[in-house]
């Protein structure tokens, strides 16, 4: 509370609030230089991040994307007046299943737009694979992704634009905001401009743009967030490998994550057998005043939005996941104590 009350009084000192001020800077270069990125820029929220994304490679007609993800990839797509496409996930990595992609890419197909759900990187080279060979774009939804490495590159460096949401219920946070990575210098140019209106200058305008910016206030949180993410993905670590340890008996199981990717320990996931099995565990939980979540659920094709399509193993595991409590604060004897009362219940 310290730090943060020191960045508080120099904003108040400069009196630059807002507006691409010193600590929004800041924050990108240390941003980039732990991530080892370049072409970074921080702003408002994850979502604006996705439709910034959209709007700078212009994209149209259809697009390409999973059913299993939070209503923010799915409704960027539509409130960029694009179509929504749904391919269904792999059952294992609950990602989009790029052998099912070349099947929906149709003359309007524009691009693939894909989560890394729960911080499990998609099989980015099979994608690109696909992208190359029918000239698509591709952008990531990486909200979920801060700190994840791929073969030694952060999983950011994938894709023609990579999205990032830093809500406060993110590992790393600064209360709201998000940003966008990119390796086309060009396009990095063009977001960065969008983000501020499509300013060129005080008077000249070189796109059409959007108030996606963030504030000194804002970065701040990130830059005090920042000095401690270490911290909190060990101690998620931790708290992770206790609850494997404890939930080891039972008939549930998890994602399979991808080979040579590092994780962040971003979320804990538990697939139960059935629905009706998740749906009691939840209730029981629940009554002990303990809040697992429904992430993600139902399929974004029961948007009223999108078009209903049949995507049975979306449907089967949004109705048998739960994610588990998992913060830094959560102590070892709470996860033991979520453990006994889910034991419990298969007993």
């Amino acid at each position: 509370m310290s730090e943060y009350q020191e960045y508080l009084e120099g904003i108040w000192k400069r009196q630059w609030l807002t507006n691409n001020g010193p600590l929004v800077n800041e924050l990108e270069l240390k941003i980039s230089e732990y991530l080892d990125v370049e072409n970074f820029l921080y702003l408002g929220n994850g979502t604006i991040a996705l439709q910034i994304a959209i709007k700078a490679l212009d994209l149209h007609g259809e697009i390409i994307t999973t059913p299993f993800s939070y209503v923010a990839t799915t409704s960027s797509i539509v409130w960029e007046g694009c179509k929504p496409v749904f391919v269904d996930i792999d059952s294992h990595s609950l990602n989009i299943d790029p052998k099912k992609i070349e099947a929906a890419i149709t003359d309007k197909t524009s691009a693939i737009l894909a989560t890394h759900v729960y911080g499990n990187p998609c099989d980015v080279e099979a994608i690109d694979h696909i992208a190359k060979k029918h000239k698509l774009k591709v952008i990531y939804d990486g909200a979920h992704c801060f700190g994840v490495n791929y073969k030694g590159r952060s999983i950011f460096e994938y894709g023609d634009v990579s999205t990032v949401s830093f809500h406060a219920t993110k590992l790393f946070h600064t209360i709201e905001g998000g940003g966008v990575f990119t390796k086309n210098r060009e396009i990095h140019n063009r977001m960065n401009f969008m983000r501020n209106f499509g300013h060129d200058g005080p008077y000249k305008f070189s796109e059409l743009g959007i108030n996606g910016k963030n504030s000194e206030f804002h970065a701040a949180m990130g830059l005090v967030n920042l000095k401690k993410v270490n911290d909190i993905i060990a101690k998620r670590k931790l708290l992770s490998n206790l609850y494997d340890q404890k939930l080891a008996d039972l008939n549930i199981s998890k994602p399979v994550f991808l080979k040579n990717a590092d994780f962040n320990y971003a979320y804990y996931p538990v697939i139960f057998e059935n629905s009706d099995s998740a749906l009691k565990c939840l209730d029981r939980l629940n009554k002990s005043q303990i809040f697992p979540r429904r992430y993600f659920y139902p399929s974004l094709s029961e948007l009223p939005y999108t078009e209903k399509q049949e995507l049975p193993i979306t449907e089967e595991i949004a109705s048998k996941v739960l994610c588990l409590p998992l913060y830094y604060e959560l102590s070892l004897e709470e996860v033991d104590l979520i453990c006994r009362i889910i034991n419990s219940i298969y007993k």
